[in-house]
């Protein structure tokens, strides 16, 4: 699999951080998208740059169902703001996914923590 251009990590950046903006300001009409705070971690943009992956995480943790649920009725809402806010060829389609690093991240630090890891870890020592 080819990595990410230079250019496809800047556009992705750039609707990023339009995304942060537009959830910042927080004026939806959906009252579960309204009351949501909505981090906005990464954006992968397609090679062509007319897709873009937006990965979210509710503020705090929590279930990311209902967020992702409000977030796919305000999509085409949410698409015109981006197109607005940052300056492309065409409007990217949006698809909005559950950020699950932070989750892989916490099962980590607990593995790490452990009593057999930290026995293993103090054995190496000697």
């Amino acid at each position: 699999m080819k990595p990410p251009s230079q250019r496809q990590l800047r556009v992705g950046e750039e609707i990023r951080h339009a995304l942060g903006l537009i959830f910042e300001r927080g004026d939806f009409r959906d009252p579960d998208l309204a009351a949501a705070h909505v981090t906005v971690t990464e954006v992968r943009a397609s090679p062509d740059l007319k897709h873009m992956t937006v990965f979210v995480t509710p503020l705090g943790g929590g279930d990311a169902a209902p967020l992702l649920a409000a977030l796919k009725r305000a999509t085409p809402f949410l698409r015109g703001q981006v197109a607005k806010a940052v300056r492309t060829k065409y409007a990217p389609d949006l698809a909005f996914r559950a950020d699950t690093t932070i989750d892989a991240a916490a099962r980590i630090e607990a593995l790490f923590h452990s009593p057999e890891v930290q026995r293993d870890l103090e054995r190496d020592e000697d």
